[in-house]
């Protein structure tokens, strides 16, 4: 199967269950669908990233060799939202290389800060820098500022979300 055929073919859940299914766990058709990801093409790059985070949901060590080509990907201002919030998605359920557990925090803390991001992206970069804090404790504090001083300011999910880590956070 032509995965970049299949993207340009069609975009609908169906069909992103479809190549999730033809990529299961083969680590080579993977790196085809991540190469296409990561790719300089947006629109390719957005309906790769619903394929690509459906995949790592059930087989997150296929990520594990493209870490640092995903974090750098992250990190690109001109990131269409679409895949910068599948991409952060997928940093919620995975289990975080410890070598790039600095980069991810600095990351999903400037998606906190940033007013201009989506609310899903900074929801997802809560709970990520909420899971990071049950290692590196000393990031609470600065978590639980941020969310605190964005609540008011914040749309109802990002309220929400972080209302529930402030409680825990405060626990």
């Amino acid at each position: 199967m032509d995965l970049l055929d299949e993207l340009r073919k069609e975009h609908s859940a169906a069909q992103t269950r479809r190549l999730i299914a033809y990529v299961g766990a083969d680590p080579e058709r993977f790196s085809r669908l991540f190469h296409l990801f990561s790719g300089d093409e947006p629109r390719i790059a957005q309906r790769a990233s619903r394929v690509v985070d459906g995949v790592v949901e059930t087989f997150p060590f296929l990520l594990n060799p493209h870490f640092p080509v995903f974090l750098h990907n992250l990190s690109r201002k001109d990131l269409p939202d679409a895949v910068r919030r599948n991409s952060v998605r997928m940093l919620q359920f995975i289990a975080l290389p410890e070598e790039y557990h600095g980069e991810v925090a600095r990351i999903c803390f400037d998606f906190l800060r940033d007013p201009g991001q989506p609310v899903a992206v900074k929801a997802f970069s809560m709970t990520v820098l909420h899971r990071l804090t049950e290692t590196y404790p000393e990031l609470g504090p600065e978590l639980a500022f941020i969310l605190q001083e964005r609540l008011e300011l914040e749309k109802p999910a990002y309220r929400s979300r972080a209302v529930k880590i402030l409680r825990h956070l405060n626990q």
